[in-house]
């Protein structure tokens, strides 16, 4: 009876967390993010026929809101990783629903943070001569070298645990449809559910997530470098590295918390991702949000103290100037009004948490734009005799449109990951369920 019972469990579970077919608003969905990828496509080749003169970037301005972007791309992606290593690592099995949805987000957020160089290069050609030319004291190549490696590091932790969930979508053929089901068997014909197989596995797990962790700070700590090493007012600071990572941790785990509550509505996953996620996820929000606020003021404070001639115009532009309204906004929306929130059991209810998650992600992309423009616009050496348009940066609609595009490309692909593969880890939650029933 015991047995039949726990049959029935598993099939339940199998049937609730299969992959399936997009209804009309998942469709309607995939058209607008398509849209926003062809405009995209279409501003980038303006690009690349009339050059970068149809961005709004000039001498002062040379990193915009390109740069912005990918840095927020690789802000999204450390998180991922960590917490499904971290996880893992830790035995922490109230995280197991989570850990998927964090890879899916890892990996396309990584894929993005690279087209994104690509695109601020310019020339895409360009990308090739750091292979040819490149020099090893540059950071930029350590960036290229960490990247790519943290790349293929977040494909194989989204891969690996999957295998046993592969063997069992290849039993629902007519579900699947053809086409899947032949992908499924490419990627996972071979997985036999031996225990030999599940040692390998389990030991190729760890020696993952042990091996992402350095590379997933390394790449926030080098792209930090990439302004703390150029000589200019706001970047000249040997608090970046930790400063990029504490921010890093929020706006990932903020994506993970939107992307949570999505799925949870979109599949009706209530028995799954439960309010106890939700509550869990709360708490780790506010202990970031503080870490980030601390290692903001840490940032601001110590150069508004001395307030250096070479730093004024920046900071009084950043705190009462142009960019003052921007910043503050981040600093509230992104911050502050997370924390008050979250202090509540209130608030770390499903959809609070979900509004509080689209904060935490919006503050940080403009915290990011705040990072690379005011910066630029203020060099040690005051402008002289240049063009007007050099003292302002406002991005141009080509700019907007690639960036935009780049976002919507990124949930697009995320969107394509949970219609092919189990959102929430399938065997993973079926032996937690033989687990509790004992």
């Amino acid at each position: 009876m015991e047995n039949s019972k726990s049959i029935a469990g598993e099939e339940q579970i199998i049937q609730d967390l299969l992959p399936r077919k997009f209804k009309n608003s998942g469709k309607i969905l995939v058209y607008i993010l398509s849209a926003f990828c062809l405009v995209g496509i279409y501003a980038y080749y303006r690009q690349l026929r009339y050059g970068l003169i149809v961005t709004h970037m000039r001498d002062y301005v040379s990193w915009g809101i390109y740069i912005s972007n990918f840095v927020f791309f690789v802000a999204i992606s450390l998180v991922g990783s960590l917490i499904t290593a971290v996880f893992r690592l830790a035995g922490v099995k109230w995280g197991s629903p989570l850990t998927r949805i964090a890879e899916m987000i890892a990996v396309a957020a990584i894929i993005f943070a690279s087209i994104i160089i690509i695109v601020d290069m310019g020339s895409p050609e360009r990308f090739y001569n750091l292979f040819i030319y490149g020099r090893i004291q540059s950071p930029i190549i350590w960036d290229v070298i960490v990247i790519t490696t943290y790349f293929f590091i977040s494909i194989l932790l989204l891969y690996y645990p999957m295998l046993p969930d592969l063997q069992i979508l290849l039993r629902f053929k007519e579900e699947s449809g053809p086409r899947l089901h032949k992908f499924y068997s490419y990627l996972g014909s071979f997985w036999k559910g031996s225990h030999k197989q599940y040692l390998l596995s389990k030991k190729a797990i760890n020696a993952l997530c042990i091996a992402i962790i350095p590379v997933a700070f390394t790449i926030h700590t080098v792209t930090s470098w990439l302004f703390a090493t150029t000589y200019r007012p706001g970047w000249d600071s040997t608090n970046f590295g930790a400063y990029f990572i504490a921010g890093a941790f929020l706006v990932g785990a903020g994506a993970v918390v939107v992307a949570m509550y999505i799925f949870r509505k979109w599949y009706g996953l209530e028995k799954y991702i439960t309010l106890e996620h939700f509550d869990k996820m709360g708490r780790v929000l506010v202990l970031l949000c503080l870490l980030y606020l601390y290692f903001n003021v840490n940032e601001f404070l110590t150069p508004f103290f001395k307030m250096k001639e070479s730093e004024a115009g920046y900071l009084n532009d950043m705190f009462s100037g142009s960019f003052a309204p921007v910043f503050w906004f981040a600093i509230f929306t992104g911050i502050i009004l997370p924390i008050i929130i979250l202090l509540f059991k209130t608030g770390r209810k499903p959809l609070p948490m979900f509004i509080v998650g689209i904060m935490v992600v919006v503050g940080a992309w403009f915290k990011r734009y705040l990072i690379v423009t005011p910066t630029l616009l203020h060099p040690f050496l005051p402008m002289h005799d240049v063009p007007a348009s050099y003292h302002h940066y406002f991005p141009s609609w080509e700019e907007w449109a690639i960036t935009m595009g780049s976002l919507a490309g990124a949930i697009l692909i995320i969107v394509a990951l949970c219609r092919v593969f189990p959102i929430i880890p399938i065997q993973e939650t079926i032996n937690e369920h033989h687990e509790t029933a004992k």
